[in-house]
């Protein structure tokens, strides 16, 4: 195969996103908080978010990047960075053709790194207003994983696989100063049949201005985790966002 590195993943899907950022106008969120994990890492983690949006006529381009850390006693316990980069190109009001690419570095997860590209076909099913909406899409791609250890069973470090991606995104405004969302993603290997999905349920409030309150739960499941791993993650966030 000839995607090696997370960082060919994360330039691909940057491409768009350049040329998008030329014409200015980016909107985006920063997030800082705490949150409390339980799996492979039992912690109350200090945890940092940026998040990027840029929409014309015809492309929706985002990028999300996150970091969550813990120290104790002079020893990391926890350390995890994220970055997902997407670029839609919107044929109409609600389809759309996307590409994606993420990368995830999570020290106590069994993987050196985890990485994936993706590309398939998005609607947005439902709309009312300009805060609550339904995104739903499906597509296919690779995964590169890179594990800390040699498996086992198979003899190798490395777990690289074809991919069907099916993903979900409901947003419902419950007021002018709340929002609610939910997030849903699911990444299905074809060859190794490894499943990775992913959940996160949010509620977030405004507490004046553009700053707000976020707390989310969040959970991860690896149907086939590394040797010594589990195969389920949760996390429970409080942070306070600032909207830019």
């Amino acid at each position: 195969m000839l995607i090696r590195k997370p960082l060919v993943v994360a330039c691909m899907a940057l491409a768009p996103m350049v040329h998008a950022q030329e014409s200015g106008n980016w909107k985006g969120e920063a997030e800082l908080g705490v949150l409390v994990t339980s799996g492979n890492s039992e912690e109350t983690k200090v945890n940092g978010r940026l998040g990027l949006i840029h929409e014309t006529g015809t492309w929706r381009n985002s990028g999300d990047f996150s970091s969550k850390y813990t120290e104790a006693e002079d020893e990391t316990t926890a350390e995890e960075y994220k970055a997902a980069l997407e670029a839609d190109h919107k044929f109409d009001d609600q389809q759309y053709w996307f590409v994606r690419g993420s990368w995830e570095d999570d020290r106590f997860s069994g993987y050196d790194f985890e990485s994936t590209l993706t590309t398939g076909y998005g609607n947005r099913v439902w709309q009312s207003g300009d805060r609550s909406f339904l995104d739903l899409s499906a597509g296919a791609g690779y995964r590169y994983n890179k594990l800390e250890q040699v498996d086992v069973d198979t003899g190798r470090d490395v777990e690289e696989e074809a991919i069907a991606r099916l993903a979900g995104q409901f947003d419902y405004g419950l007021s002018e100063t709340s929002l609610f969302r939910q997030k849903l993603s699911t990444e299905i290997g074809l060859d190794d049949n490894n499943t990775i999905t992913q959940s996160e349920t949010s509620l977030q409030s405004t507490i004046v201005n553009s700053l707000s309150m976020k707390v989310a739960f969040r959970v991860k499941h690896v149907s086939d985790a590394p040797e010594g791993s589990d195969k389920t993650d949760t996390e429970t966030s409080l942070s306070l966002l600032y909207g830019f």
